[in-house]
C-alpha cells in the first residue's frame, strides 16, 4: 500500500517569526501521529531555519525548486548538493509557475529532476494542463509529454523514488478545484502511461493531487484511488488547515 504524502509548497511566502509560530503548531499537532508522510517546502533562504525548527520531528525539509547543474557560474542558483547538504530530502520540479512564469521546458524540467536524483533528493514532479488545454480536449496529451520527457532522459526506475504531483494549472490560486471525478481521471492516466513502461513502478508510485485542496474539500479529493495525498499551496501557511488536510490524507479503517 502506497504511504499517503502531503506535502506544504509555501512559495515565496513567510518570515522567520512566521516560520517559528507556523512550524510550533505543526509539530504539537504531530504528537498525534499522522500516517501520512508530511513536508514543507520554504523559499531557499529559510531553508537552514526550517531544517532546525523540523528536526527530531515527523516533518520532512524540501525545497521549491533545484538547478540542472551541479557547480560552477550560474549566479542565483541552488545546487542539489547544497539542498542535501542543507537537510533537504525532498525538491519540487517542474511547478506549473516554474514552467509558466519563467518558461521552463519539458526537457529543463527533466535535467533538473536528473540532477535532484544525483545528489540523493526525491523529486516532487509537477504536470498539468493549462485552463485553454482542458477546454482543447488535450489534457492527456499534454500530461504524457511532460511524463515521458522525464522516462526518456531518466527511465521509468526513476520513478521509484519519485513523487509525481498531478496540478491542473486553472486550479492553482484561483480557488477552483478539479472534481474529484476529475482529477482522478488524470491520476489514472498517469498510472497507466508509468504502467505501459512498467507496471510495478506504477503501481508503488505515489501520485498527489495540487490545486485549491483546502480542508473542507480534502477529504472527497483523497478518497479517490488513485489520488495519494497533496501538493498544498496556501493552506500550508495556516497550521489547523494544513494538519486537517494531512488526516485526510489517511484512508479511514
Amino acid at each position: 500500500m502506497r504511504q499517503p504524502m502531503v506535502a506544504g509548497n509555501w512559495k515565496m511566502n513567510g518570515s522567520r517569526k512566521a516560520n517559528e509560530g507556523l512550524l510550533a503548531e505543526v509539530r504539537e499537532a504531530l504528537s498525534s501521529p499522522v500516517e501520512a508522510e508530511v513536508v514543507v517546502c520554504p523559499p531557499y533562504v529559510y531553508l537552514p531555519q526550517v531544517a532546525g525548527l523540523v528536526d527530531g520531528s515527523a516533518v520532512r525539509l524540501g525545497a521549491q525548486d533545484v538547478s540542472d547543474q551541479d557547480s560552477g557560474a550560474y549566479t542565483g542558483e541552488v545546487s542539489g548538493e547544497m539542498l542535501k547538504d542543507v537537510g533537504c530530502r525532498y525538491v519540487i520540479v517542474g511547478h506549473s509557475e516554474r514552467r509558466g512564469l519563467y518558461a521552463e521546458d519539458d526537457a529543463f524540467t527533466a535535467r533538473k529532476f536528473a540532477a535532484a536524483r544525483r545528489h540523493g533528493l526525491k523529486p516532487i514532479l509537477c504536470v498539468g494542463e493549462l485552463l485553454e488545454e482542458r477546454e482543447s480536449g488535450v489534457t492527456e496529451q499534454v500530461v504524457a509529454r511532460q511524463l515521458d520527457a522525464v522516462m526518456d532522459l531518466e527511465g521509468v526506475e526513476s520513478l521509484k523514488d519519485a513523487v509525481v504531483a498531478y496540478e491542473p494549472v486553472w486550479a492553482i490560486g484561483t480557488g477552483k478545484t478539479a472534481t474529484p471525478g476529475q482529477a482522478q481521471a488524470v491520476h489514472a492516466f498517469i498510472r497507466a502511461r508509468v504502467a505501459e513502461r512498467d507496471a510495478g513502478v506504477a503501481e508503488g508510485l505515489r501520485i498527489l493531487y495540487g490545486g485549491s485542496v483546502k480542508a473542507d474539500n480534502a477529504q472527497e479529493l483523497f478518497s479517490q484511488p488513485d489520488i495519494d495525498g497533496g501538493l498544498i499551496g496556501g493552506a500550508s501557511l495556516k497550521a489547523a488547515d494544513f494538519m486537517a488536510i494531512c488526516r485526510a490524507a489517511v484512508p479511514a479503517d
